[in-house]
């Protein structure tokens, strides 16, 4: 098995080669610093779930291209066991699951969020829809000027070319998250 850092490395460095892209070009498109870019690239960053987002949407790609794990074995992820790429400031973090096949545009995350900061996110790729299921505790999600109380087994579909929000309302909230571009 892979780990993260590097995975996220080789996959920038493709992305943006296949794309056409400097580091430069990149780091003025995705908002970010062109030494984090060329960090990333490196793989000596440790990126927040906001940075890879900016990134992808920059590039255009699904976020699930930084950090998939390329195989056509089974795949078991225990709840408890994985580990996601966290927020940077919130108790949020995002685990994918599965990503769409490859002309496909949708990833499948688990998300685990506590009480405090919410995860608020920028537009994603236009085009992009985001259908979430809550598992366990409560939480806003949704657009950020009318997020939506959900409970367990709540499901909301809404834009996320648009600025949207999640935030974990009691502890141990947990959700699945389904992201398509179309």
């Amino acid at each position: 098995m892979d780990t993260l850092g590097p995975r996220i490395s080789r996959a920038l460095r493709q992305e943006r080669e296949r794309a056409g892209l400097s580091v430069s070009e990149l780091a003025r498109r995705a908002g970010l610093g062109k030494a984090t870019v060329s960090q990333l690239e490196s793989g000596t960053a440790n990126p927040s779930v906001e940075t890879l987002w900016a990134v992808a949407t920059a590039m255009g790609v699904p976020f699930a291209v930084f950090v998939e794990e390329p195989d056509d074995a089974p795949t078991l992820i225990r709840a408890r066991e994985g580990s996601g790429i966290r927020a940077s400031e919130a108790a949020y973090e995002a685990l994918l699951l599965a990503s769409g096949a490859p002309r496909s545009r949708s990833d499948l995350y688990l998300l685990r969020a506590e009480p405090g900061m919410p995860r608020s996110s920028l537009p994603h790729a236009p085009g992009t829809i985001e259908h979430v299921v809550l598992v366990s505790g409560s939480a806003l999600v949704g657009p950020t000027d009318a997020p939506i109380e959900l409970g367990p087994g709540d499901y909301l579909r809404y834009r996320g070319d648009a600025p949207h929000v999640f935030e974990a309302l009691q502890g141990a909230t947990s959700a699945v998250l389904v992201s398509e571009v179309r």
